[in-house]
């Protein structure tokens, strides 16, 4: 899983890859970790899906730029266009469900 650090690696990592998923966190939010495994256990499903964990602990200014609120917190970019937002009850099944109906039309 790649850290990024900036906002210029976010915009890069959205538009160099197809379906990019950006995954918001805390050091100190137990859901966070609890999720993380769960969520990169189902990504093997759709290897074309690129994952990133942003840390708003040390890097604020993302959590203000993409608009989170609450966490954990997971932006979905399709094409470089945001198609999912997901953030703090996050259903994994439901979340698969959704990145398979789109991912089956692009892949």
């Amino acid at each position: 899983m790649i850290q990024l650090n900036t906002l210029d690696e976010i915009d890069k990592f959205i538009k160099n890859n197809t379906i990019a998923m950006l995954y918001f966190s805390s050091g100190g939010c137990n859901v966070c970790g609890g999720l993380l495994p769960k969520i990169e256990e189902m990504l093997i499903k759709f290897p074309q899906i690129v994952i990133s964990k942003i840390s708003v602990d040390k890097f604020t200014q993302a959590a203000g730029q993409y608009s989170i609120f609450t966490l954990p917190g997971i932006l979905v970019y399709i094409e470089g266009k945001e198609i999912i937002r997901e953030a703090r009850f996050i259903s994994v099944n439901m979340l698969e469900d959704t990145i398979e109906r789109y991912y089956n039309m692009l892949f």
